[in-house]
């Protein structure tokens, strides 16, 4: 299983970028059983999850990332969408996706390469 996270970049505050993450190696039988997330990682800390979507659609998100967030997927692709808006230095980081585990703080796969998120004020 692979998990290509894109779209991150340089942005200045207030800005908006939108994520996407290919999951392949899966079927898409699997991929719509996941629960999928986002995570995010700064340097010298673990990933913590910022955004994660329900095999049935139901959205939840970290406290300081709500509203400002969105969590989506497109089954028939494959895919999971991080859209952010209202961009904040504090967000920088390097973003994944994964498919969160049965229990609490694991996950499904093997981690992919990131994308990275960078907010100048």
């Amino acid at each position: 299983v692979q998990l290509q996270a894109s779209g991150g970049g340089l942005v200045q505050f207030g800005g908006s970028l939108r994520l996407s993450c290919v999951v392949s190696g899966i079927s898409g039988r699997i991929f719509r059983s996941n629960d999928m997330a986002w995570y995010r990682q700064t340097p010298g800390k673990g990933r913590d999850l910022v955004a994660g979507i329900s095999s049935g659609g139901t959205t939840d998100y970290e406290d300081s990332v709500k509203g400002r967030f969105t969590i989506s997927r497109d089954n028939a692709a494959n895919t999971v969408y991080l859209q952010m808006n209202s961009l904040k230095p504090e967000d920088t980081a390097v973003y994944y996706c994964n498919a969160r585990g049965q229990f609490s703080g694991y996950v499904n796969y093997s981690w992919g390469q990131g994308t990275q998120v960078t907010v100048f004020s």
